[in-house]
C-alpha cells in the first residue's frame, strides 16, 4: 500500500537541465517523487495520479532545499540525498528493509538485486527486492536505478524511459554499464 492522498500536503513540478520533475510531499516526509519527463503536463498528471493534491506554493524549508539538490544533481552534481525526509506511510516490512538498503549506497555506488536482499536481512529474494524497487514511490531519494542484475547487467527500471533512464542516471553518477566501447581502429596519422 502507498501513501494515501489525504496525507499529501502538496506537489511541486519543476524544470531541470535533463527534463521536468516533480515530487509530493506530507507533513511527514516526500511521498512521490517523478523522474524526468519531456514536459511539465506529463508530470502534473503523473502526481495528480498519484497523489491526488494541488501544486503548492508554501513549501517546508525542506522541500525547497530538495528541489534545489535535484537540480543539482541533474546538472552532475554529486549529491547525498540520505537526509530527506520520507513517508512511506502503509508500505510493508519487507519494502522497508529493503528501501533502507538501498538507502546507504553512495552517489556512484552500485550493487546487485540479490546482494541488496542479503544487506536488507532477505538473502535469496533479490526477485521480490527487484519487484520492491519497480514499486519505489521515491526513485532518486530511494537510489534504486544504482541495483543491477546479476553479473553487472543494467536490469529492469519501471520510471519512464526504462533502462535506458536508470543507464543515463548511473552515466551521470559516473557508472558505466554494458559492454565496453569499442576499440579505436585508426589514430589517423
Amino acid at each position: 500500500m502507498e501513501s494515501t492522498p489525504q496525507a499529501t500536503a502538496g506537489h511541486a513540478v519543476f524544470e531541470t537541465v535533463i527534463g521536468f520533475m516533480g515530487i509530493a510531499w506530507s507533513k511527514a516526509g516526500l511521498t512521490r517523487l517523478c523522474l524526468p519527463q519531456r514536459n511539465r503536463d506529463a508530470v502534473e498528471r503523473r502526481l495528480l495520479h498519484h497523489t491526488g493534491s494541488a501544486a503548492s506554493s508554501a513549501q517546508p524549508q525542506w522541500v525547497a532545499e530538495l528541489i534545489a539538490s535535484i537540480k543539482a544533481y541533474a546538472a552532475g552534481e554529486d549529491v547525498d540525498f540520505s537526509g530527506v525526509p520520507v513517508d512511506l506511510t502503509g508500505v510493508d516490512d519487507f519494502r522497508l528493509a529493503i528501501y533502507d538498503a538501498a538507502r546507504k549506497l553512495a552517489f556512484g555506488e552500485t550493487t546487485t538485486y540479490g546482494e541488496l536482499a542479503k544487506r536488507a536481512g532477505h538473502a535469496g529474494l533479490a526477485r521480490e527486492t527487484g519487484a520492491a524497487l519497480g514499486a519505489n514511490p521515491v526513485p532518486l531519494v530511494i537510489p534504486c536505478h544504482r541495483i543491477l542484475a546479476a553479473g553487472g547487467k543494467i536490469g529492469g527500471f519501471s520510471a519512464p524511459g526504462g533502462s535506458t533512464t536508470k543507464e543515463k542516471m548511473l552515466a551521470m553518477e559516473g557508472v558505466r554499464v554494458g559492454p565496453p566501447p569499442p576499440a579505436q581502429v585508426s589514430f589517423g596519422f
